[in-house]
């Protein structure tokens, strides 16, 4: 039996996520025994506690949150294999855990430049690698679009205090910044923190500031209000990877290791970004009808019908905001919201297509295809642990 601690805080997603692709990749092989440590066991009797602990347990191994103190060259000292969650840095002399942070944020500044926003905020941690860089990611992807001026960045509080903030200094801050705002949070709990602010400020979210998160944490993001939008990361992979390193690692001690690297899926839409920067009400209403009946199979003439103006004059109004025609804009948040729930659910692909109305199953893989490169069946077998 292989018997592993896992570090890290349990009162996020992250965590069980990660538990979940070990449960995974548990079955059928030797069965795995757990223990989770919260943080605060290390904070009070430090790494050496952790130590004592992991070799009266008999562990195997342990993924944990590491600190640069974190004397971590005593778990290989005692032949406990250690993987770090990537917490304040990444390390040399273990693998980490950690993800494709400047492609996240890339995608989450190409989600707000595809919307029409032109003045954009990042929400971040001081000193964590992963926030910095997922800021990093979005602000090259702004400056390289022409908005340098219009970025604003906060990255004050520390990951000591994740819990704690003092909404009156976001406040202030937000106070500063121009709408309407697209603002990326670091992740979902950060994220959290800004639409609590925006209630407490009466800002209107999305339409005075539009927020995004990042891990899909359905609590944090269905308890929020409004519901807040998040880009999803393939979790449950990474726990499988990781499962799947310890043992190589542990059959052979001098196995040449290896980073695991975490993938960002989709964005997964909800209320806090349901909007469309552009100050053309007919646009505006067009989008808006499209959003609202993303799972019915609607087409130009409905869009028409909601918007008193030509079909020339509004085709050429919503191309100029949007870069695209009305097909292509339904075409394409249509098979995004297909995209997202193949990756969220495991219903038969022919039950998703009936939920949003395709009535041809073989046409909506051939939509699927020109959308996103990959039929249905590839897309979410590559979102798949294996």
């Amino acid at each position: 039996m292989k018997r592993l601690i896992i570090l890290s805080d349990f009162t996020e997603s992250f965590a069980h996520k990660l538990l979940k692709g070990i449960i995974e990749y548990s079955k059928g092989r030797e069965p795995w025994a757990v223990c989770r440590m919260p943080p605060s066991y290390k904070e009070k009797e430090g790494i050496q506690g952790v130590i004592e602990w992991a070799l009266k347990w008999n562990a195997d191994a342990i993924i944990g949150q590491f600190s640069q103190d974190d004397d971590i060259s005593l778990f290989r000292k005692n032949g406990i294999i250690a993987l770090a969650q990537d917490y304040e840095i990444r390390f040399d002399s273990i693998p980490n855990i950690t993800s494709e942070y400047f492609l996240t944020g890339s995608i989450a500044a190409d989600f707000f430049l595809g919307r029409g926003f032109r003045n954009f905020a990042f929400f971040g941690y001081a000193n964590s690698v992963w926030s910095h860089e997922r800021g990093e990611g979005f602000r090259e992807r702004i400056v390289n679009a022409g908005y340098g001026n219009s970025f604003h960045i906060w990255e004050k509080q520390s990951l000591k205090s994740i819990w704690h903030y003092d909404h009156e200094q976001i406040s202030d801050w937000l106070r500063t910044l121009p709408r309407p705002l697209a603002l990326f949070a670091c992740d979902d709990t950060q994220a959290n923190k800004i639409l609590e602010t925006c209630r407490i400020m009466k800002l209107s979210v999305p339409n005075d500031i539009a927020v995004l998160g990042v891990d899909n944490d359905e609590i944090t993001c269905s308890l929020s209000y409004p519901s807040l939008s998040s880009i999803g990361l393939n979790i449950v992979k990474a726990g499988y990877d990781c499962a799947e390193l310890i043992d190589r690692m542990k059959e052979s001690p001098e196995y040449e290791f290896h980073d695991v690297v975490i993938s960002p899926s989709s964005i997964i839409t909800r209320q806090s970004t349901d909007v469309y920067s552009t100050d053309d009400p007919y646009t505006r209403t067009a989008i808006s009808f499209i959003h609202d009946n993303i799972y019915r199979n609607i087409n130009v003439e409905d869009v028409l019908a909601e918007v008193p103006i030509s079909r020339r004059l509004l085709e050429n109004r919503f191309r100029r905001v949007t870069n695209t025609s009305i097909y292509q804009y339904i075409k394409k948040m249509r098979i995004e919201k297909f995209a997202e729930l193949l990756i969220e659910s495991d219903e038969p692909i022919s039950a998703i297509a009936n939920r949003l109305d395709y009535p041809e199953h073989k046409n909506m893989s051939r939509i699927f295809k020109s959308v996103k490169g990959c039929t249905p069946e590839e897309f979410r077998m590559k979102r798949k642990i294996r």
